[in-house]
């Protein structure tokens, strides 16, 4: 074996010849500290949609960032082209960390979970209260979905020319959910639109729902300028509607408070393998104190948990500890319950 001393002479060692005549790989990857910052508005088979000083920028993502994918609305870093011109192609270099992530899997046995949105302030679960009829054990998903994301939930009633909301209301009514009832004439007056949009200004709005509930003709009614396609009839037989949607759109709220809205496909169902059932109770402020005295690992619905004293003593309603109950349960039973 060859030994250099101190003063070895560049010439007396070899080096491995390049054969491809290109740079030497390295680990050290650029900074990219003159990035430009971006949201993203949609995904469409690897090309993502940024909105990056106004303007609407076609970007792919960099091969650094390895698996790591970006969503609808994550904040992230683009170098490029940065134009937005025909047939250009900006690269994003950077995901910003998320202030809240909405998480779903294809149902409770995928350990695959999919992000459906990043970054949103607030879930807007979107039922009709018929023609589809209501699915009560989704909208509970939804929320414990919700709640496990860092997401506010606001309950949206449609069709209520149809049926009343008095069923869900007094169902949901215990979780102060704060929700809107809309009709058919409504959504065609616009007085719909107006009611939501006190709820929605200066938010980012994550919309989820099943087929056929009428979820992206509201969000047309808000967006008249950026109008979805329109959502399919309901299956007369099934009762369930047509996918029309099939990609989440992330589109601007007019008004001086502006917002977001994210139209999301109509989903069938919602599962929560990824979901830590500890962390739903953090929802429940006037409950969660009432854990203390809880045996380790409680799953809050035992008969040594310490919640049933605590709402027997008066620090809570009942109602609100059976609300909690019904959504920690639900993963043990099937959306159509």
């Amino acid at each position: 074996m060859r030994r250099y001393g101190k003063h070895t002479d560049e010439d007396d060692i070899r080096s491995r010849p390049n054969r491809r005549g290109n740079r030497p790989r390295t680990n050290i990857r650029p900074k990219h500290e003159d990035a430009a910052e971006g949201m993203v508005l949609t995904v469409d088979r690897g090309r993502l949609t940024c909105l990056v000083d106004g303007r609407t920028i076609l970007a792919m993502k960099a091969r650094e960032l390895g698996r790591k994918a970006a969503v609808v609305g994550d904040q992230v870093a683009l170098v490029g082209d940065l134009s937005g011109k025909k047939d250009t192609l900006a690269r994003i270099v950077r995901i910003e960390e998320r202030t809240s992530v909405l998480r779903r899997t294809a149902d409770d046995d995928d350990p695959y979970e999919r992000v459906v949105v990043a970054n949103a302030d607030q879930l807007a679960i979107v039922t009709a209260l018929a023609d589809p009829e209501p699915r009560p054990r989704l909208i509970d998903r939804c929320l414990v979905a919700a709640f496990d994301g860092g997401l506010e939930p606001l309950l949206v009633m449609t069709k209520s020319d149809l049926a009343p909301p008095d069923k869900l209301l007094e169902l949901y009514g215990h979780l102060d959910i704060p929700y809107v009832v809309t009709s058919r004439e409504e959504l065609e007056t616009g007085d719909a639109a107006d009611r939501a949009r006190e709820f929605l200004a200066g938010r980012v709005t994550a919309f989820v729902g099943h087929s056929g509930v009428g979820k992206t003709t509201l969000v047309n009614a808000l967006v008249p300028e950026d109008r979805r396609r329109v959502t399919g009839h309901v299956n007369a037989v099934t009762g369930r509607g047509r996918h029309t949607t099939t990609s989440a759109l992330a589109l601007p709220l007019a008004g001086d408070d502006g917002g977001w809205v994210v139209d999301t496909p109509g989903v069938r169902s919602f599962g929560l393998a990824h979901i830590d059932p500890s962390r739903v109770i953090h929802a429940f402020p006037d409950l969660e104190p009432g854990t203390a005295g809880c045996p380790r690992a409680c799953s809050h619905d035992e008969p040594d948990c310490a919640l049933d004293a605590w709402v027997a003593d008066g620090h809570a309603d009942p109602a609100r500890l059976y609300s909690l109950r019904r959504l920690l349960a639900t993963r043990e039973r099937t959306e159509g319950d």
